[in-house]
């Protein structure tokens, strides 16, 4: 089993890495189209800021080489929302596999001063849709960090609730995402990115 990390100016890929070593996988960080066209599976991940990564796909050539990718991806927070059609962080076109908008969290209201910007830490996914959830139950938490959100719509597989509810996961095609960090979730992380691996 061949699997390809995408490589770019991101954050947080080693504990993709690792995430994946403790499932038995020894994945490939790479920015090579070819190898990503030949890997078995690419994980998409990263934590990042949206307009200068789009910059920086766009002068390697990765935008249209991760649009046309045949075999199952799994994008990761920053990940995720690149997958997405437009992001309000930098006013960024992406990459529009998902025809969403990623939005800011509003500010908290009256009554919510407990609820900070970022969202940081544990939170649970609900109305689970996805192969990625086998063997998950409803209510599962996941960790997160995320400034911006995914809005609901045709392509979600779960929902997340904080100030207001999002896209905590999106499907379509061979394209999976997930705005949490699977390889920060404990056991059931690792479950989930096992159900990618097998996908």
């Amino acid at each position: 089993m061949k699997v390809a990390i995408i490589k770019y100016n991101a954050g947080n890929v080693r504990s993709v890495i690792f995430a994946l070593d403790r499932i038995g996988i020894e994945p490939i960080l790479t920015d090579d189209i070819q190898v990503l066209n030949t890997a078995d599976k690419i994980i998409f991940p990263g934590v990042g800021e949206a307009s200068s990564t789009m910059k920086y796909f766009r002068d390697k050539g990765l935008d249209k080489a991760i649009v046309n990718l045949k075999q199952p991806v799994l994008g990761i927070c920053l990940g995720m929302q690149l997958l997405c059609k437009h992001s309000e962080e930098g006013n960024a076109d992406c990459l529009g596999i998902f025809d969403l908008q990623v939005r800011r969290f509003p500010p908290p209201g009256e009554g919510e001063e407990a609820l900070k910007i970022p969202q940081t830490g544990w939170n649970t996914i609900h109305q689970l849709k996805s192969k990625l959830f086998d063997r998950l139950p409803e209510n599962t938490f996941m960790y997160f960090v995320h400034s911006y959100y995914v809005e609901l719509g045709a392509s979600t597989t779960s929902r997340t609730n904080y100030i207001t509810e999002y896209s905590s996961s999106l499907q379509k095609d061979n394209f999976y995402a997930v705005q949490f960090h699977p390889e920060k979730s404990s056991k059931d992380g690792e479950k989930l990115l096992e159900n990618f691996i097998k996908l």
